[in-house]
């Protein structure tokens, strides 16, 4: 009974997690370069999820390269360097864009 109960609220607050994560993506700034589903100056989630879906190492790498920024992988455009993001912050947004389709 208590499993059955788990997993329901953890189904219920999986929309909610993802929301919180775009919400934060918005709040650090990274919207006014990235969107779900186009280029902006830099790729759209949804190109980076893709191109990273079968990499055990993406979510690692990426938190690196969002806290370190940089240059060369999507274009010649500069990432800026994001250290003022919390650990916290910085592992929910790079989770959450890994899901976006």
């Amino acid at each position: 009974m208590r499993f059955a109960l788990f997993s329901v609220v953890l189904a219920l607050s999986l929309p909610f997690a993802a929301q919180a994560s775009e919400d934060l993506a918005k709040k650090a700034g990274c919207t006014a370069c990235h969107a779900n589903d186009k280029k902006i100056l830099g790729p759209a989630y949804a190109e980076v999820a893709k191109k990273y879906k079968s990499d055990a190492k993406a979510e690692a790498m990426l938190i690196d390269k969002v806290r370190k920024g940089g240059s060369g992988v999507w274009g010649a455009v500069p990432m800026p360097a994001n250290a003022a993001l919390s650990d916290a912050d910085l592992k929910a947004i790079v989770k959450w864009v890994l899901t976006v389709k």
